[in-house]
């Protein structure tokens, strides 16, 4: 066996993969950077038509995950991977595992519905999938939320689509509801009247529709109070903590007495 030749063979074929795999990774990195510069220019050619940002974010995502996908076939074709064999292999592996991407596949149909419908946008107050808080993104296959209490949820779009949906946001004002419960010694009526005045004072409450506070029930402490202005979303919490605020101000000025339950006693006595 002539070693040289197949040393001069194994270095020229060495040569030539090394070459491939340099001009695969060069065309990797300038497609990518390509695919980015791409999304940018449209997202920013959306946003200068004031577009909806959950469809400019939502387009974005299925730019890139289309833009990478060609990429990837063009770089296995460079390496000599016919493509249509490729396709065909994916679409092979696609049968097999349909069962396993039967749920991501329907978490990016309910995403594409929900850009037609669309019940909400990107920073509406939702609650959704059992989760609430302000939308924050809208992905290819969940739908991003940030909880009251700041914490980023993901919550997959099928569940999202599939189960109620409350946007807080769709309004123009939102309902506070909150209750005053008074002792049974304390007139219900003249107790509304002061706590409609005392609630109609706090920043933000809205004058139309006005707040409303009616007698809600009697129970064994007395008088149960619903108190329940209206505001503007952003504004909730506000709005909620100085409601609590001004019931217990109001019943510490009035004077009224704590709701305490009466316990009555009954001694008989046998003969």
């Amino acid at each position: 066996m002539d070693t040289t030749a197949v040393e001069t063979f194994l270095r020229v074929t060495a040569l030539q993969l090394g070459i491939k795999i340099v001009a695969a990774i060069a065309f990797w990195v300038i497609g990518r950077w390509i695919i980015l510069r791409v999304i940018r220019l449209v997202q920013a050619g959306m946003d200068r038509r004031r577009l909806d940002p959950t469809l400019t974010k939502y387009l974005g995502a299925v730019i890139h995950v289309t833009l990478t996908v060609v990429l990837a076939i063009g770089i296995l074709g460079y390496f000599g991977v016919q493509t249509t064999s490729f396709a065909a292999l994916l679409a092979g592996v696609g049968l097999a595992v349909g069962a396993a991407w039967s749920g991501l596949l329907g978490n990016f149909a309910a995403g594409a519905f929900m850009l037609v419908l669309r019940p909400f946008k990107v920073g509406d107050a939702v609650s959704v999938g059992g989760v609430t808080g302000t939308v924050h993104e809208l992905g290819l296959f969940g739908t991003s939320i940030i909880t009251p209490d700041n914490v980023l949820t993901l919550v997959g779009n099928g569940k999202v689509f599939g189960d109620t949906i409350q946007n807080f946001s769709r309004l123009p004002v939102r309902r506070v509801d909150r209750t005053a419960q008074l002792s049974g010694g304390v007139d219900a009526v003249e107790a509304c009247a002061k706590l409609r005045e005392a609630v109609a004072r706090i920043p933000n409450v809205s004058a139309s529709p006005a707040p409303e506070v009616n007698l809600l029930d009697l129970n064994g402490l007395g008088p149960l109070i619903a108190v329940r202005p209206y505001c503007r979303n952003e504004h909730y919490w506000q709005v909620y903590f100085d409601t609590n605020e001004a019931i217990v101000r109001t019943a510490r000025e009035a004077g009224w007495p704590a709701p305490t339950p009466v316990n009555i006693t009954r001694v008989q006595q046998i003969a």
